[in-house]
């Protein structure tokens, strides 16, 4: 058994370990947005097993089967699970849109949703306009320090 000598493009500086990839810089806004959602995965969760359990007593809303809720659920955190490595990219935000509005709409199953999906969707709004202006200030600053004498805007 012979050792290979480390590959000079995984070790550049002779080593012997192999290099770490570089990961992504994320924004502000997109760290934000990833939080909420994730916190949303486990209310959604719970609201759907509420639902469920709600409509078991008294017949599914609006005519639907007991087991919808739970379906219905399970798309939604389906949903979130994919919005949220998709974040890099900027229509992601809008999806992320439509799931509050879809939160905000399940409201017509059960009256709390109302409440839960408002405070989620002011959480995303706060987010995002926080986010972004963050965002901003920090590449004016960077663009400020690459050329020196320059006043940010």
């Amino acid at each position: 058994m012979t050792a290979q000598a480390p590959d000079p493009i995984d070790d550049p500086t002779g080593a012997g370990a192999p290099r770490r990839p570089v990961r992504r810089a994320r924004s502000v806004r997109e760290s934000l947005a990833s939080i909420v959602l994730t916190f949303e995965i486990v209310v959604v969760f719970l609201a759907a097993l509420v639902i469920w359990g709600l409509s078991r007593e008294g017949g599914g809303a609006f005519g639907l089967p007991t087991w919808a809720p739970l379906a219905a659920g399970g798309v939604v955190i389906l949903g979130l699970v994919v919005i949220i490595p998709l974040l890099r990219y900027e229509w992601a935000y809008v999806l992320g849109w439509a799931l509050q509005v879809l939160l905000l709409a399940s409201g017509l199953l059960n009256p709390a949703m109302l409440v839960v999906g408002a405070l989620f969707g002011g959480m995303w709004a706060y987010c995002m306009i926080v986010g972004a202006r963050i965002d901003r200030a920090r590449e004016a600053a960077a663009a400020a320090d690459a050329e020196p004498g320059k006043e940010p805007e």
